[in-house]
C-alpha cells in the first residue's frame, strides 16, 4: 500500500535527499574532509558514523516519498535521531578538531554545538516515542474540568 504525501512535504523530502547526498559526496569524494585544516586524522574514527547518519537520513526521506504515515515516520525519526546521537557523542569524545591556529576559542564553541546536538537528539527521540505511543493524539491538551468564574 502506497501512501503519498502533500506536494510541500514531498519537496522537503526531496530537498533532504539532495542535501544529504551532496554532503556525502563532499565529505567522502571531492573535495573530501581532508581539505579542512582544522580536522585531524582522528576524524577517520567517526567518519563512518557521520556517513551512516547521512545515509540513514537519505534512505528514510526517499522512503517518505512513497509512504509517510505518522507512526512510520516516528519510528524512522527515532532511528535516525539515535544514529545522530551516537555520532554526536562519539564526535564529542574523539574531538577530531585542532583549532590551535585560530585566535578565537573555536574548540569551546564546537563543544557547545556538539552538546546541543546531543541534547537535541535526546529530545527528538523522546518526542517521537511520545508521538508513537499516541499520548498526544489520544489525550490532546487538557481542558479545565470546570470553568473559572
Amino acid at each position: 500500500m502506497t501512501v503519498t504525501s502533500s506536494p510541500a512535504r514531498r519537496a522537503g523530502y526531496v530537498a533532504a535527499v539532495v542535501v544529504n547526498s551532496v554532503l556525502l559526496v563532499v565529505i567522502n569524494v571531492r573535495p573530501g574532509w581532508g581539505v579542512l585544516p582544522f580536522l585531524t586524522d582522528d576524524v577517520t574514527e567517526v567518519l563512518w558514523l557521520i556517513n551512516l547518519s547521512l545515509a540513514a537520513s537519505t534512505a528514510v526521506n526517499l522512503t517518505y516519498l512513497w509512504f509517510d504515515r505518522s507512526w512510520f515516520k516516528s519510528l524512522c525519526q527515532i532511528g535516525t535521531a539515535f544514529i545522530s546521537l551516537v555520532a554526536a557523542v562519539r564526535l564529542y569524545q574523539v574531538f577530531p578538531f585542532d583549532f590551535s591556529a585560530y585566535a578565537f576559542n573555536w574548540a569551546a564553541v564546537t563543544r557547545v554545538i556538539l552538546a546541543l546536538a546531543i541534547f537535541g537528539s535526546v529530545v527528538a527521540i523522546a518526542v517521537e516515542v511520545v508521538k508513537l505511543t499516541g499520548v498526544w493524539k489520544h489525550q490532546g491538551p487538557r481542558a479545565p474540568s470546570h470553568p473559572h468564574p
